[in-house]
Parts: C-alpha cells; sequence; structure tokens
C-alpha cells in the first residue's frame, strides 16, 4: 500500500475512533458526522483489505489485526508530526504537539515541580500543545518505547534497558487505615508488626515480587493499578495498604485516615524523568526537558517564573 495525502487524512480519523472507542464518541474531535466517519474507516479497511473492527448494536471494537494497524498508524502519525515540529524549529518556532505521560496522584506533591516547569516552558512565546496523559508505570514505559509518548514523569519499579532515567524527587509513602478500621485507636506502641501480615490488604499491581515480600505483602485480598482506587478501598475501613503521605495528608487533617507505625513501615521512591534512549531531540523537546530538570534542581526556580 503506497500511502497518498487522503490516507494520512482517514489514518487520523482511524486513530481517533480508536482512542475514543466509536464513532459517535470521536465526532466532537473530529468535527464531522458518524456517517462521514463511517465512510473513511470503511474505505481504510478497502485499501488495506483488513477488517480493523466490529461496529453495530454491540458497540466498536478492534479486530486483533485492527489493533495491530492502529499501533503502526501511531507511530506514522507520530513521526509525521515529529516532521514538522522539526521543520518549523528550522524557522525559529516552538510548534506542534509534545506528549508527557505521567502516573497518577503527583498535583498534590510539593515535590512536584511539574506546574513551575510548564510556567518556566510557556514564558518563552511558543505555539506547541501539551497532551498529557495518566498511566501505570508499566504502560508509560511500554508507550515511551513504541515512540507514542516523547517523555514520562514517575516512579518505575522495572526500568527497562531501552530507556533513560534522570531522577527528579522522592516521594514518601506509609501504610493507612481509616477511621472505620479496627486499628485506628490502637497506639502504635500496642501494633505488633508481624501482626499487620494478618490484615487485609491491598496492593498496587505494578509493585515488585520483593517489594511485596519485604512489607509482607505477597497475599493481599484486593489489588489496583492507581492510587485513587486504593484509597476508596482503604477507607472502606476493611484493608490497610500504602499512600503517598502527601495524598493522604488532607485525609489525616480531617480525621478520616491514620499511619500506622510510620517509624517502621514505610518507604521512598524516586520519580525520574524518562526518554527512550536514541530518542529524536528537538527545540521543543531540549526546552521541555530543560524547564523540567531545572525546575526540580534550582532552588531560585520561583525567582525565573
Amino acid at each position: 500500500m503506497k500511502l497518498a495525502g487522503t490516507d494520512f487524512t482517514i489514518l487520523r480519523v482511524f486513530d481517533a475512533v480508536v482512542r475514543h472507542g466509536g464513532f459517535s464518541s470521536a465526532q466532537p474531535e473530529l468535527s464531522i458526522s458518524p456517517s462521514t466517519i463511517s465512510n473513511h474507516i470503511s474505505s481504510l479497511e478497502k485499501r488495506l483489505g483488513i477488517k480493523l473492527c466490529e461496529r453495530g448494536r454491540s458497540g466498536f471494537r478492534l479486530t486483533d489485526k485492527g489493533s495491530k494497524i492502529h499501533v503502526a498508524a501511531q507511530k506514522l502519525l507520530q513521526s509525521l508530526d515529529d516532521f514538522s515540529i522539526e521543520a518549523e524549529a528550522l524557522k525559529g518556532k516552538l510548534v506542534g504537539n509534545f506528549r508527557i505521560g505521567v502516573v497518577d496522584c503527583i498535583s498534590t506533591d510539593e515535590n512536584s515541580k511539574l506546574v513551575e516547569a510548564f510556567a518556566l516552558f510557556n514564558k518563552n512565546q511558543n505555539d506547541v500543545t501539551l497532551n498529557i496523559f495518566q498511566e501505570s508505570p508499566q504502560v508509560l514505559q511500554e508507550q515511551l518505547l513504541d515512540g507514542l509518548l516523547n517523555i514520562g514523569v514517575g516512579s518505575f519499579p522495572y526500568k527497562l534497558s531501552g530507556l533513560t532515567y534522570e531522577p527528579l524527587y522522592d516521594e514518601a509513602h506509609s501504610l493507612y487505615c481509616s477511621n472505620l478500621h479496627h486499628l485506628f485507636s490502637v497506639d502504635d506502641a500496642d501494633i505488633d508488626i508481624n501482626s499487620l501480615h494478618n490484615e487485609e490488604r491491598v496492593n498496587r499491581g505494578y509493585w515488585r515480587t520483593q517489594h511485596r515480600k519485604n512489607w509482607g505483602f505477597e497475599n493481599a485480598k484486593a489489588e489496583v493499578m492507581q492510587i485513587e482506587p486504593q484509597l476508596l478501598l482503604i477507607r472502606s475501613g476493611h484493608y490497610i495498604g500504602f499512600l503517598p503521605d502527601h495524598f493522604a495528608k488532607s485525609w489525616v487533617e480531617s480525621g478520616q485516615l491514620r499511619r500506622l507505625v510510620p517509624d517502621q513501615v514505610s518507604y521512598i521512591c524516586t520519580f525520574d524523568l524518562v526518554v527512550k534512549k536514541g530518542y529524536r531531540k528537538t527545540q521543543v523537546s531540549d526546552a521541555i526537558i530543560e524547564s523540567i530538570v531545572l525546575a526540580h534542581q534550582s532552588p531560585l526556580t520561583a525567582a525565573l517564573l
């Protein structure tokens, strides 16, 4: 299949439909009717000779081949966007789309300086659209390797050889229970650390096996991939679990959560700025990465804003 100009338009329609999970859901972004979207998808299927998706009363679903085509399409569209960015940069302009992946629940962390970094970047006139996506650590790393993200920021229990990690700051985590849990009113001095292993616990699915073993969390009764649902389970009064201290702070102050034996059960994780090894540098990527690093390393950041 030799691509023509119209094929790129159709591929963008296909990408939007997949991201939104259906024709109607993609309509606001594409500003075309569902029937026109359907015609574009049918045209793409005819050009490729492949059935890309199932659509009908049962809803929208990609076929196996459709999923592979979508990944390839995302890479192609990403390359086109990168080309546009580089071409405009030669004229002294910072333009284009820049995709940043982050893990959840970082906005309440005073050690995270992403707010300052974005403010610092935008001090310089530019026409860059920042696209920020929230995913689990594993998904962020996969998308970086696939070229679907430009950079990532998060804590990564598993580090991959194809990525480069630059430490930014540390995040403190403690073990928590809610005011509905029987341990809430028990003094730390009266809590046997070994007895905590018998409590119902909620894990995060991306933890390393060694981490779970160290904390006695091998046989947790619940598992999540984000911190927000972990908080919901802990607040139910049935589970204990680790939370970032900055995220739990307001709940502790309102009397709804309590840290359990923090001097004995806690841990620190490092947040990194992550890029793919050998990634294509542009003026935009250099400017954004420089802003993020400077914001986290310089005590004079506030004076720069």
